[in-house]
């Protein structure tokens, strides 16, 4: 049968939106201190083993996932995050603290990890020509998905109670999530070369050339691997940073009040999203590295500036803008690794970069914690985290000047 790639790229935000909802995770909080007496310590735990088996499960099984292919790859996320919401809702129902962890932490986490990678690896493929745009819409999908899941996931609870509600989401996400992967598939293997006859005498973007084609184990040996794991791992801390404290920050800089704090985040939820297929959109005209280094040295400036902003309109224009830019790094990445790797194990190779993600997902917080708890202020957070964005920016420069040197050398043996 023959496929739309639109389509594909639909069943691709279907996936994206039902993990992404582990983005509303902070909504279930309340509920849980209430009706089963957790602390907040406890609750936040299984998040962060999500988050971190995301990267590792990525990375894990990035290889398997080329082998599987992507129907069989997502079939298997949507296996693995149904039964963690399963798991979850019967750790609520006997109050069972390791149950809870198995089932959202370990095992949904696996799910995120496989059910990440592989739509966007995929797109990639259909979209030779639009590779930022393609990305941009899957991982679109995770960065909106809390902004569909917050409110519903509160009606649940207000309607059928906290453990049902896990059950619900747990047939609602299977059931989504097995749909987008009945259609999810590669391109023929003759797609390419059909894609460029067809696009010839008409107005339309070129397929982008990739620097070179090697498979996971060759590209963690590179440079220019090594320098975007570390600008990832930059941009994500920094992001998660702001996420973790925008509310009481706003608070006490600008006098907002929580309702009002409350709204900016859901607000940045927008930002996180939108940022994801608007910066992936511009990276395919400006280039993928050029991006990046307007991400860092819009991010010094404005992060440096924010413990002295007071007018809330102001702080909350900086703060989106900052969101925006997270979102998209994650947009960028899929394509940046075709760019420089080429497509025959980005799925793999996007898992290992992944990895960056989970090690700031518990950087970042950390680090904002013992900050605050030592100085009893976030502001020297603030400029911790712009001097690296500092050194990021420096390393975004670097990989520019890698890059062109790939390239001409390229172009050398080409001749």
């Amino acid at each position: 049968m023959k496929k739309n790639r639109w389509l594909i790229a639909l069943s691709a935000i279907a996936i994206h939106l039902s993990i992404g909802s582990v983005y509303a995770y902070s909504v279930l909080k309340l509920p849980m201190f209430e009706k089963l007496g957790w602390s907040d310590k406890t609750v936040t735990v299984a998040f962060t083993i999500a988050i971190a088996l995301l990267g590792t499960s990525a990375a894990s099984f990035g290889k398997y996932i080329e082998k599987w292919g992507p129907r069989k790859s997502a079939t298997i996320a949507a296996i693995l995050f149904g039964l963690g919401q399963l798991i979850t809702g019967f750790s609520v129902y006997t109050q069972s603290i390791s149950l809870f962890y198995l089932g959202y932490g370990v095992i949904g986490g696996m799910g995120l990890g496989l059910g990440y990678i592989s739509p966007v690896s995929t797109l990639v493929k259909w979209f030779p020509d639009r590779r930022g745009l393609a990305t941009g819409m899957a991982v679109m999908g995770f960065g909106a998905g809390s902004l569909i899941a917050a409110p519903f996931i509160t009606y649940l609870i207000n309607i059928v109670g906290l453990s049902n509600t896990f059950f619900v989401l747990a047939a609602i996400y299977f059931s989504l999530m097995l749909i987008g992967a009945s259609y999810i598939s590669k391109p023929p293997e003759d797609w390419m070369s059909s894609f460029k006859n067809a696009q010839e005498g008409k107005k339309s973007k070129p397929c982008q050339i990739s620097l070179r084609q090697i498979n996971a184990k060759q590209a963690l040996r590179t440079r220019e691997f090594q320098l975007l794991w570390v600008m990832m791992f930059i941009n994500i801390s920094t992001g998660i940073m702001l996420i973790s404290t925008a509310a009481p920050f706003a608070q006490y800089k600008a006098g907002m009040t929580a309702t009002e704090a409350a709204a900016m985040v859901g607000i940045m939820g927008l930002f996180n999203g939108g940022g994801r297929i608007v910066w992936s959109a511009f990276s395919d005209t400006l280039g993928r590295s050029n991006v990046f280094m307007m991400f860092f040295g819009a991010q010094f400036i404005l992060i440096l500036a924010l413990p002295n902003v007071t007018n809330a309109l102001l702080l909350q224009v900086m703060i989106f803008i900052i969101i925006s830019m997270y979102g998209g790094s994650f947009a960028l990445l899929p394509a940046f690794i075709s760019d420089l790797f080429g497509t025959i194990q980005l799925g793999a190779i996007h898992g290992l970069l992944l990895t960056a993600w989970s090690c700031a997902g518990v950087f970042g917080p950390l680090l904002v914690a013992f900050v605050y708890d030592t100085t009893g202020s976030y502001s020297i957070a603030f400029y911790i985290f712009a001097t690296l964005i500092a050194i990021a920016f420096i390393i975004s420069v670097l990989m520019k000047v890698v890059i062109r040197e790939a390239t001409n050398k390229k172009q050398q043996h080409a001749s």
